[in-house]
């Protein structure tokens, strides 16, 4: 068994600094704004993982906990 480190998308996008407040976050995903490993995702509790790629505006993240 693994401990996977996780995080939910609106969290990411604010610790990586794409969005300012977690309202602008939920707008973001809401809005059909975000991508996550190429599909869109509006879904703001949805788990990210080491590795996931999540497109903003054209900006790609990829999720990184080390």
């Amino acid at each position: 068994m693994t401990d996977d480190p996780t995080m939910k998308l609106d969290q990411f996008l604010k610790w990586s600094g794409v969005a300012q407040t977690g309202g602008e976050a939920k707008l973001m995903i809401q809005g059909g704004q975000v991508k996550v490993n190429g599909t869109t995702e509006t879904r703001r509790a949805r788990k990210v993982v080491e590795g996931d790629s999540i497109m903003v505006k054209g900006q790609i993240y990829r999720v990184e906990f080390s």
